[in-house]
Protein backbone atom coordinates (compact mmCIF):
# COMPACT_ATOMS: atom_id res chain seq x y z
CA UNK A 1 0.00 0.00 0.00
CA UNK A 2 1.64 3.41 -0.55
CA UNK A 3 1.43 6.67 1.38
CA UNK A 4 -0.91 9.25 1.11
CA UNK A 5 -3.30 10.31 -1.97
CA UNK A 6 -2.87 13.06 -3.14
CA UNK A 7 -5.46 15.11 -4.12
CA UNK A 8 -5.07 18.35 -6.21
CA UNK A 9 -8.25 20.89 -6.46
CA UNK A 10 -8.54 23.67 -8.63
CA UNK A 11 -5.20 22.94 -10.98
CA UNK A 12 -6.84 25.89 -12.80
CA UNK A 13 -7.17 28.60 -10.40
CA UNK A 14 -10.18 29.33 -8.30
CA UNK A 15 -13.44 29.91 -9.90
CA UNK A 16 -15.12 33.38 -9.18
CA UNK A 17 -18.69 32.85 -10.02
CA UNK A 18 -21.73 35.91 -9.10
CA UNK A 19 -25.38 34.51 -7.71
CA UNK A 20 -28.18 35.00 -10.74
CA UNK A 21 -30.65 35.14 -7.65
CA UNK A 22 -31.98 34.74 -4.72
CA UNK A 23 -35.59 32.93 -4.04
CA UNK A 24 -36.91 32.22 -0.23
CA UNK A 25 -39.07 29.51 0.06
CA UNK A 26 -40.68 28.38 3.13
CA UNK A 27 -37.86 25.87 3.97
CA UNK A 28 -34.47 27.49 2.67
CA UNK A 29 -33.13 30.38 0.87
CA UNK A 30 -31.52 29.29 -2.49
CA UNK A 31 -29.14 30.78 -4.25
CA UNK A 32 -28.91 30.22 -8.00
CA UNK A 33 -25.02 29.92 -9.75
CA UNK A 34 -26.13 28.87 -12.92
CA UNK A 35 -24.41 26.04 -15.03
CA UNK A 36 -20.52 26.70 -14.98
CA UNK A 37 -17.53 24.39 -15.72
CA UNK A 38 -16.09 23.52 -12.74
CA UNK A 39 -14.17 20.64 -11.00
CA UNK A 40 -16.11 18.51 -8.98
CA UNK A 41 -13.75 19.09 -6.19
CA UNK A 42 -11.99 22.49 -5.23
CA UNK A 43 -12.13 25.81 -3.82
CA UNK A 44 -15.08 28.43 -5.19
CA UNK A 45 -15.13 32.53 -4.52
CA UNK A 46 -18.92 33.69 -4.52
CA UNK A 47 -20.21 36.95 -5.25
CA UNK A 48 -22.97 37.12 -3.37
CA UNK A 49 -24.79 39.93 -5.53
CA UNK A 50 -28.08 39.34 -4.31
CA UNK A 51 -29.09 39.92 -1.09
CA UNK A 52 -31.66 38.21 1.20
CA UNK A 53 -34.82 39.95 1.49
CA UNK A 54 -35.40 41.91 4.33
CA UNK A 55 -37.79 40.30 6.56
CA UNK A 56 -36.79 36.80 5.59
CA UNK A 57 -36.77 34.44 8.75
CA UNK A 58 -33.91 34.38 9.97
CA UNK A 59 -33.53 30.55 10.78
CA UNK A 60 -33.58 29.11 7.42
CA UNK A 61 -30.97 27.15 5.92
CA UNK A 62 -28.94 28.80 3.11
CA UNK A 63 -28.63 26.35 -0.39
CA UNK A 64 -26.54 26.58 -3.25
CA UNK A 65 -27.71 25.68 -6.99
CA UNK A 66 -24.56 24.74 -8.92
CA UNK A 67 -24.77 22.58 -12.16
CA UNK A 68 -27.94 21.92 -11.12
CA UNK A 69 -26.78 20.67 -8.01
CA UNK A 70 -28.39 21.93 -4.33
CA UNK A 71 -26.60 21.78 -1.41
CA UNK A 72 -26.75 23.34 1.93
CA UNK A 73 -24.10 25.63 2.59
CA UNK A 74 -22.74 24.38 6.26
CA UNK A 75 -19.72 25.61 8.87
CA UNK A 76 -17.25 23.30 10.12
CA UNK A 77 -19.18 20.78 11.75
CA UNK A 78 -22.20 20.17 9.19
CA UNK A 79 -23.93 23.21 11.19
CA UNK A 80 -26.43 24.51 8.22
CA UNK A 81 -25.32 28.35 7.56
CA UNK A 82 -28.21 30.39 7.87
CA UNK A 83 -30.37 33.62 6.59
CA UNK A 84 -29.26 35.55 9.84
CA UNK A 85 -25.52 34.52 8.66
CA UNK A 86 -24.94 35.75 5.18
CA UNK A 87 -26.68 39.52 5.75
CA UNK A 88 -26.33 42.18 2.63
CA UNK A 89 -23.84 41.22 0.03
CA UNK A 90 -20.26 40.22 -0.44
CA UNK A 91 -17.47 37.63 -1.23
CA UNK A 92 -17.07 34.17 0.13
CA UNK A 93 -14.53 31.17 -0.05
CA UNK A 94 -16.75 27.85 -0.36
CA UNK A 95 -15.09 24.37 -0.16
CA UNK A 96 -16.88 22.43 -2.58
CA UNK A 97 -16.89 18.19 -2.99
CA UNK A 98 -19.76 17.15 -5.28
CA UNK A 99 -18.66 13.72 -4.46
CA UNK A 100 -19.28 13.97 -0.92
CA UNK A 101 -22.14 16.08 -0.40
CA UNK A 102 -19.63 18.85 0.78
CA UNK A 103 -20.45 22.79 0.08
CA UNK A 104 -18.31 24.18 3.43
CA UNK A 105 -17.94 28.12 4.18
CA UNK A 106 -14.52 28.86 4.97
CA UNK A 107 -14.47 32.10 4.99
CA UNK A 108 -15.33 33.55 8.20
CA UNK A 109 -18.18 36.07 7.64
CA UNK A 110 -17.63 40.41 8.79
CA UNK A 111 -19.85 41.32 11.49
CA UNK A 112 -22.38 43.79 10.32
CA UNK A 113 -22.13 46.86 11.36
Amino acid sequence: MFGCVNVTTNINGIPYLRTNSVTVGTDTVDFALGFRRIPPVGYLTVNIADAIPTGTTETLPVRFTLNGNTRNLTFFGGTNVTAADLTGTGVVTIFYDWYNGILQLTSPLAPTV
